[in-house]
């Protein structure tokens, strides 16, 4: 397999975890096609050959999926890019929002030896800067008991887990209001009419 062969192969892998994680019950080729910005028969031609090697399955309605096997090696390469942002962010004082792409290229380096070594030499996290997992050597990935902030109750307090979103201007804006993974907030009212809700954010021993 050649170099960019296995590169591509893991990006629609991680795309499809991906999609499924956020409970898109109906993956198709269009969907896919969608979410790595290619041409649908570019992906068709992809996913025959993923199902050849027993990586997705392709079911009669058109829907694509992971296999057991697929699986893993989607979150072992997930356990890589999240690993290299720690990394990135902790080691060598990149903002959080301008390591997903290193991340990308990084992610496919094949050798198991230095992955295991990154994550002693970070003291092994359990999560990456945004909040997310980071799936162990095995590919189990450990999941969290979280809620979304909009279904937040007015006058309780939460933890920040995790984000939704990783964009650059989300990222950058959530920078501004003091927002991250492991800070507290309180709901101090709702709006009803546009579903947002007004924060107080705890920092620095805030009570």
């Amino acid at each position: 397999m050649s170099h960019f062969a296995h590169h591509s192969e893991e990006n629609y892998l991680k795309t499809l975890f991906s999609l499924s994680a956020r409970d898109i019950k109906k993956v198709n080729n269009i969907a896919l096609a969608q979410a790595l910005k290619l041409n649908p028969a570019t992906v068709l031609e992809m996913v025959r050959k993923l199902a050849s090697k027993n990586l997705v399955e392709v079911k009669k309605d058109k829907t694509i999926s992971l296999t057991e096997k697929g699986r893993k090696r989607a979150l072992l390469t997930i356990r890589k890019h999240r690993l290299w942002e720690v990394f990135l962010v902790d080691k060598l004082r990149y903002k959080w929002n301008e390591v997903h792409e290193l991340a990308e290229q990084l992610e496919h380096i094949e050798s198991k030896d230095l992955i295991d070594r990154l994550e002693a030499f970070l003291d092994y996290p359990a999560f990456d800067p945004h909040g997310d997992p980071i799936p162990d050597k095995s590919g189990k990935l450990k999941i969290s008991s979280t809620i979304p902030l909009s279904s937040g109750e007015k006058g309780k307090r939460y933890k920040v887990m995790s984000l939704a979103e990783t964009n650059d201007a989300f990222l950058t804006y959530l920078e501004k209001l003091h927002i991250k993974p492991g800070m507290k907030l309180k709901v101090e009212d709702l709006h009803s009419y546009d579903q947002s809700c007004s924060l107080f954010v705890h920092i620095d021993g805030d009570p």
